[in-house]
């Protein structure tokens, strides 16, 4: 039977709904998407694809943070874009939270995303 630890943190958006910010199984965890809100507000941050996706970054560096962890150890990351002309500007945005060797990926196209927000993310990381 495996244990699994619910990783919290105000310093990041609180779900939106039945799901937790983040779940440590061993040595793995599991970081729930996130879009641009500000914790403290919960409102999408202002302004283009670059603060976006910023925000993002930053939400899920605070959980990662939370769970002793950071976004150095992620090992697989998953964007989700409304726009895939916003892929470069979130290439540029995300090489200010990662060092090489850069984890592995996956950048997709959708209809919508919650809240009307132009990017979400979420990440495995391994500890």
């Amino acid at each position: 039977m495996s244990i699994k630890q619910i990783i919290s943190t105000s310093s990041a958006p609180q779900a939106i709904g039945p799901y937790s910010q983040a779940v440590k199984a061993g040595s793995t965890i599991y970081l729930s998407g996130q879009i641009p809100l500000v914790a403290k507000t919960m409102l999408l941050i202002e302004g283009d694809i670059s603060a976006q996706a910023q925000q993002v970054f930053n939400n899920l560096s605070a959980v990662a943070q939370a769970a002793d962890a950071s976004l150095n150890d992620a090992v697989k990351i998953n964007i989700s874009l409304t726009d895939l002309n916003d892929f470069a500007a979130v290439n540029e945005i995300m090489t200010g939270y990662f060092s090489e060797p850069y984890p592995a990926r996956a950048c997709v196209q959708v209809a919508a995303l919650p809240k009307g927000a132009a990017i979400e993310v979420e990440a495995i990381l391994s500890v």
